[in-house]
């Protein structure tokens, strides 16, 4: 009888364990939004949660990349610096070509180049990720510094803005980028067997 009731208290220990484990954050951030709702004047208002959606998306699109980094056992120290750069070299390739779509593509490819060189460092050369990101993250922001001439740099097209300001179905465009991202990237996530 005593073995019984003890292997029940240590599954249920462990059931518990397991569920804090996968859903643990889930939890905290539930329990800190209802007490924000109930709290907090108009948080749950629909005006509050477009303005947190649109002023959470490109850390949410961000978060989306990040997410195959930590789940592989390691982090990227220049993402921000890679964003910096990449929408400098968008705005003074758009303001030389006066093409959106170029500059659009000089900057995801810029982007895309850093990922790349990255994973090539650290997957194939075997080198810390933490010395990699942390090198790339230096040569980007130097890269940013010489592309814009070490000053700021605004865009006068104003199409580059109509994505940014557009309305679908009620939300602000950036909110439904993330959603997509967010999906794509979870189920990417949920197919590879190379991460948990």
């Amino acid at each position: 009888m005593s073995s019984v009731t003890t292997s029940g208290a240590t599954r249920s220990t462990f059931s518990f364990a397991r569920i804090w484990d996968q859903f643990g954050m889930l939890v905290v951030f539930a329990v800190l939004f209802i007490g924000c709702v109930i709290f907090v004047p108009n948080f749950a208002s629909f005006v509050n949660m477009k303005g947190l959606g649109l002023a959470i998306s490109m850390s949410g699109m961000v978060a989306c990349g990040m997410l195959f980094c930590l789940a592989s056992g390691d982090f990227d120290l220049s993402v921000a610096s890679v964003i910096a750069c990449a929408g400098v070299t968008t705005a003074v390739v758009i303001n030389l070509s006066e093409s959106l779509w170029l500059g659009i593509a000089a900057g995801l490819l810029l982007g895309a180049l850093s990922g790349l060189v990255n994973g090539f460092v650290i997957a194939r050369l075997k080198i810390n990720a933490l010395i990699t990101t942390l090198a790339t993250m230096q040569i980007v922001r130097g890269l940013a510094y010489i592309i814009s001439d070490g000053k700021a740099v605004g865009i006068e097209d104003e199409r580059f803005f109509t994505l940014g300001y557009a309305n679908w179905f009620g939300l602000p465009a950036p909110i439904w980028l993330t959603v997509a991202c967010l999906v794509v990237f979870g189920l990417l996530h949920k197919q590879n067997h190379l991460w948990p």
